[in-house]
């Protein structure tokens, strides 16, 4: 991942892989104009809907498919989320190949 111009702006290892795990995450579905399909279905699935248990493991099966496929993930070894009031929050240790990287309290 890179933004800028500058040497410094190049990112690697597990912070290139967390900053694009955050980016899969917060591109929406429908927002990209060269593929519609692509990016997160937020509005499409989660917000709106109840935050019943059933509920709540889709969108955690969900968080993790788009997780899992960010480029040098291997997996994920720790996940948790609490989804209440049409907010859902997780917080994840996944394992890419340059080492761990943990997500904290990301909020949709």
């Amino acid at each position: 991942m890179v933004f800028g111009s500058n040497a410094d702006d190049f990112y690697s290892g597990t912070i290139a892989v967390g900053q694009a795990i955050y980016t899969s995450l917060k591109l929406l579905q429908s927002e990209w104009w060269e593929d519609t399909s692509a990016g997160f279905p937020l509005f499409q699935s989660i917000l709106g809907v109840p935050g019943t248990p059933e509920h709540q493991n889709a969108v955690d099966m969900l968080v993790q498919e788009n997780i899992l496929s960010v480029a040098n993930v291997q997996s994920i070894s720790q996940f948790s989320s609490t989804y209440s009031n049409r907010k859902y929050t997780f917080n994840a240790t996944v394992q890419s190949v340059f080492g761990d990287v943990v997500l904290k309290e990301v909020t949709f």
